[in-house]
């Protein structure tokens, strides 16, 4: 626990995405946080999105970006932008000793990602990417779960899928499908999530080698819209994960110990905002008539306090940067960067399996 007393955490937001709505809501809802700007690529726009988000009347609207960077009332940035501009923006915004809440996926490549982290940790700012589910209690005791040797034995295998089926417009127009702003297509977008993961339940230990499956569907523009890929671990751990804009809403994830199994099926975003749940198995066989399970599958509720996890998610950014503002550059927490770089370690080893027809690709 932090020896911190809570301060509130300034946010100006760069872009108006989608996205942004949601964070903007999470931001309005964090008892540490508040949104002191907004900038886009004109004022007008910039302003009605405050009006549409209940920004505060007192939170400063900028028609550009560079502006709310120079802006000396602003601690963090969230970046909701396209990823090929992730990294002039977020680069930038570290140089201006802003610190940088990106969106995911975080960059283009691995290269760029490690422009950004290392413009960060030169001006000592904090970097966290936008992935949310990682912050709900409901990740805190699966993993509680997952670390139990004796309930859950030693980690074997992952299973992870996102899918969602967009429209035809989408597909036509959106943002996640033009080459030029975000290239990675479904496997930034919705793959990121099965990667990270998977990840998460390996304890962030990196696979050896990636094998991207046959069959992944790329678009005329070149844009992949499903695909999917197994992952290999030197000590016979394995993965797999399935991401797709084709496909009916789906996201679950398994992950399979030799002592018990972790089964959920909306790991990004819970049915429910403000409860959440998962199932356990342990030590499970059959009767003596091989009719039913002894043990049985055990549901687990997690999250009942009523904070959604994208305010969590700018809750533990806002404590972050607090700690920083009272303690210096040596508190920046440099697990949150690392974790990112790995999964985007992975989704580049994918997408080069891809383009090379689906060879195995090693993982330095």
């Amino acid at each position: 626990m932090s020896l911190v007393e809570p301060i509130t955490i300034r946010f100006g937001i760069v872009g108006c995405a989608e996205i942004a709505r949601k964070v903007s809501r999470a931001i309005n809802l964090a008892p540490n946080a508040q949104i002191a700007a907004v900038a886009s690529r004109s004022p007008e726009k910039a302003g009605a999105f405050a009006k549409a988000n209940n920004v505060p009347a007192e939170a400063k609207i900028y028609g550009s970006y560079e502006p709310l960077l120079d802006d000396p009332d602003i601690d963090v940035v969230y970046l909701p932008l396209p990823t090929s501009l992730h990294l002039k923006w977020a680069t930038l915004a570290a140089q201006k000793k802003k610190h940088v809440l990106l969106e995911k996926p975080v960059a283009v490549t691995v290269a760029e990602l490690d422009q950004i982290l290392a413009a960060c940790e030169a001006n000592g700012v904090q970097f966290m990417d936008g992935t949310m589910w990682v912050h709900h209690p409901r990740t805190a005791k699966m993993r509680e779960f997952l670390d139990d040797k004796r309930r859950f034995g030693e980690l074997r295998t992952i299973q992870s899928c996102f899918t969602f089926a967009a429209p035809e417009s989408f597909l036509k127009d959106d943002i996640r499908v033009k080459p030029d702003l975000d290239s990675l297509g479904a496997l930034g977008d919705a793959g990121w999530y099965g990667v990270r993961a998977i990840l998460w339940a390996a304890d962030y230990h990196l696979p050896k080698t990636v094998v991207a499956t046959p069959g992944s569907v790329t678009s005329d523009r070149g844009v992949i819209l499903a695909c999917g890929a197994s992952l290999h671990w030197e000590d016979g751990k394995s993965a797999t994960f399935h991401c797709s804009f084709l496909t009916h809403l789906t996201m679950f994830l398994t992950a399979i110990g030799t002592q018990g199994t972790l089964q959920l099926n909306d790991f990004i975003i819970p049915f429910q905002e403000h409860e959440a749940s998962f199932s356990t198995s342990s030590r499970a066989g059959f009767d003596d008539q091989v009719t039913r399970w002894e043990p049985g599958p055990r549901q687990e509720v997690a999250g009942i306090d009523g904070v959604p996890q994208e305010v969590r998610l700018i809750e533990e950014m806002a404590r972050l940067v607090g700690e920083i503002k009272v303690g210096g550059a040596g508190k920046v927490d440099r697990e949150w960067g690392a974790r990112s770089r790995k999964t985007q370690q992975v989704l580049n080893a994918v997408k080069e399996s891809i383009e090379k027809g689906f060879v195995p690709v090693e993982i330095a």
